[in-house]
């Protein structure tokens, strides 16, 4: 691993589409680095064009670059903040351990945010009470709930109802119930923020939308289903698994699903960058660089400003 008295880690965040997995596999390369995901949906197993995998991109010739977190659980479970951060130390000692750098990469806000400040949590039980009294409420009336609590513990991909409900629930355990801390390490991170000009990004969106068609993704949703996943389970997962599952069971036909979905994402890229402002704001520094420069370029601004602080 590349020796430094300033960081331990590398994270790369940034909106979907904007060429977070790409940039995050050179820097491997560049800092003989392993990669540990940021992405709630990317640890669930058959669930790969949908989430963009992309596992392609690890590869090199001979040579793969060591991937962690991704395919960890199984599709239809429901994977939450507690059980990343736990995952997440193991994977971050076993990089140490092998001599390399880790490299979060990831656009689960939260996530992220949970690992850069340290938060500590402890699992949250259902209040069925409360689920009640939230039912039949719209998603955008359960944002608004969500909004109004000062402490940040739920994630950002609060897209279908019963996700909303669920980060609702976790506030509301941390508002009333006094929780003891468990120990989480503060990590000295240069965090690399891809910056990409929104007309662009909505562009790379709809493009990869019609790609990862092509690829397949009607029939990923088919086969989960056909394993015993639900359509309940699948819409779960929002983006993606909702309007897909839903056009599949016959809910919306094919024009709507895309036409909604790619909606969907613009929005989900929008929250993704506001999150990431917040993030500032609560005292991350994250070291924006222009996502439309060469990959190499990036690389080699990310390697000045590893080596030496304020370095551009």
């Amino acid at each position: 691993m590349v020796s430094t008295e300033e960081y331990d880690m590398l994270a790369v965040v940034g909106p979907t589409a904007c060429g977070k997995t790409s940039l995050a596999v050179e820097l491997a390369f560049a800092f003989d680095g392993e990669i540990i995901s940021a992405d709630s949906r990317q640890v669930y197993k058959g669930m790969d064009i949908g989430t963009g995998k992309d596992l392609q991109e690890y590869t090199r010739g001979n040579l793969c670059v060591p991937l962690h977190l991704v395919d960890i659980v199984e599709a239809g479970t429901k994977y939450n903040l507690f059980e990343f951060q736990r995952d997440f130390l193991d994977a971050y000692k076993k990089v140490l351990f092998n001599g390399r750098l880790p490299i979060l990469c990831g656009g689960s806000g939260m996530y992220v945010e949970s690992v850069l400040r340290g938060y500590r949590l402890l699992p949250v039980p259902e209040n069925k009470e409360l689920r009640v009294s939230l039912e039949g409420k719209s998603l955008e009336e359960l944002t608004t709930i969500l909004s109004s609590y000062k402490n940040l513990h739920n994630n950002t991909d609060t897209d279908t109802v019963k996700r909303a409900i669920r980060a609702i629930e976790i506030e509301e355990y941390y508002a009333k119930c006094a929780v003891e801390e468990r120990s989480f390490p503060l990590i000295k991170t240069l965090v690399v923020g891809l910056d990409v000009p929104r007309e662009l990004r909505r562009e790379r969106i709809t493009h990869r939308l019609h790609a990862r068609l092509e690829e397949g993704l009607v029939s990923e949703v088919e086969n989960l289903i056909s394993m015993g996943v639900t359509p309940e389970q699948l819409i779960y997962y929002g983006l993606e698994y909702k309007y897909v599952t839903q056009y599949v069971i016959g809910e919306i036909d094919y024009d709507a699903m895309v036409h909604n979905l790619e909606i969907a994402i613009h929005q989900f890229a929008k929250r993704q960058m506001t999150w990431f402002r917040g993030m500032e704001r609560r005292g991350v520094d994250i070291f924006w660089i222009d996502a439309t420069l060469p990959i190499d370029r990036q690389v080699d601004i990310i390697k000045r400003k590893f080596h030496d602080k304020g370095a551009e």
